[in-house]
């Protein structure tokens, strides 16, 4: 029988609302897969909320992963998410040391629509790009793929920018790329760089836009490239999903801040799985 495949998760950890941890913890157990969880912080609720309370892991992260050394806990994988200060990135840089991992799939949550999250300063985008360059896979939107290649943000940036910027990551040893959020009409696009191959598959934009898409779609590559799917298809799969997912949540009147019903048509990725 073969091996059951793990991953460590670096997240914060969202009470209520769909982000997150919150989000990556129930997909990839639904792909068969074991989890580590080390939080960045413990949130009431996510920050699109009207207000919310929030623990600082930072602190807990270190001891936390000594435990985790001392009793010789191995993974895979890892996955990390929002990480919210150079102390938290200085810890992930030490789990690469003292872990060895198959695969390093970073999604770097830095912005969105050309601005960067308020914790972020300049010496925290240098690390993230540091970060970057140890990945077998990162998922970018748009805005951070500017933002890790020191490119000008525009809203009408081109496929041929994108690739550019794509080969500009390659080039410093990200090794699979695939770039969110690209508009086009009433298409949202995801493009894929890998071995030098260039592809942009797109889908049918449904509206209202809603938090934690982002964090769905990162999750499933996460799980499908510890199962080592192709790309191609394994973006096709996110996408496909998000979008049955945001279907049925405007079907069923899910409040926008709650986000994805992703709960609804997790027998989709355990079949597969």
């Amino acid at each position: 029988m073969k091996k059951q495949r793990s991953i460590a998760v670096v997240n914060d950890i969202s009470g209520f609302g769909r982000c997150s941890i919150t989000v990556a913890l129930p997909i990839l157990c639904a792909m068969k897969i074991q989890c580590g969880i080390l939080p960045t912080a413990i949130l009431s609720n996510h920050t699109g909320y009207p207000d919310y309370t929030l623990l600082d892991f930072t602190e807990h992260m270190e001891p936390y992963l000594e435990k985790w050394k001392a009793l010789q806990f191995s993974f895979d994988g890892l996955y990390t998410g929002y990480l919210g200060s150079k102390d938290q990135l200085s810890v992930i840089r030490h789990m690469l040391k003292n872990f060895s991992f198959e695969k390093v799939i970073v999604d770097p949550v830095m912005g969105d629509d050309g601005v960067l999250y308020p914790a972020y300063t300049q010496e925290m985008c240098n690390s993230l790009k540091q970060l970057v360059t140890h990945s077998t896979l990162t998922t970018p939107n748009v805005t951070e793929l500017c933002f890790l290649t020191d490119t000008p943000y525009r809203e009408d940036i081109t496929e041929t920018e994108i690739l550019d910027m794509c080969k500009v990551l390659r080039s410093k040893g990200a090794q699979k790329i695939v770039v969110t959020g690209i508009v086009k009409d009433n298409q949202i696009g995801n493009a894929i760089y890998e071995d030098d191959n260039f592809e942009v598959l797109y889908n049918k934009r449904i509206l209202p836009l809603r938090p934690g898409t982002g964090d769905v779609f990162s999750a499933i590559l996460a799980g499908e490239s510890l199962h080592n799917t192709p790309l191609t298809e394994s973006v096709k799969t996110a996408a496909s999903f998000i979008e049955t997912c945001l279907t049925t949540s405007s079907k069923m009147n899910i409040p926008i801040n709650d986000g994805v019903c992703f709960e609804e048509h997790l027998d989709l990725l355990i079949s597969k799985s």
